[in-house]
């Protein structure tokens, strides 16, 4: 069973950056795409970033706009997501996730298993 935890969240205030990182217990980490969702209170969980497990080709959703970095050491079994510019609307607790399947990256969540616990992110305005 493949077991991921989140860390590096933590309170930051607007304009500025943070990177999370999610490390897999799971052998089979390197096989699959990784993604990175997010959940703000009251509000749906939603995509965030992906990243393909060999050929390193990420997939954002438009509201990163540049702003984030998805990447991924396989070696560490680890994935990162480094943010920049970070606004109020940023603020949310920050989900890793590996990919039910390989192929082509997915931004629903239905695709996605073996979630992690999340790790919160607040920007302070």
């Amino acid at each position: 069973q493949v077991r991921l935890v989140e860390s590096g969240g933590g309170l930051v205030q607007t304009g500025g950056s943070l990177r999370l990182s999610c490390t897999s217990s799971g052998d089979t980490f390197s096989y699959y795409p990784m993604g990175w969702f997010r959940q703000a209170p009251g509000k749906e969980r939603e995509f965030v970033a992906a990243i393909h497990w060999r050929e390193n080709i990420p997939r954002y959703a438009d509201f990163v706009e540049g702003r984030f970095t998805i990447s991924r050491e396989n070696t560490k079994n680890t994935i990162y997501l480094q943010m920049s510019s970070l606004s109020s609307e940023d603020t949310a607790v920050y989900y890793c996730a590996r990919a039910r399947y390989g192929g082509p990256l997915s931004t629903s969540s239905d695709d996605y298993v073996s979630w992690g616990q999340g790790t919160q992110v607040t920007v302070s305005t």
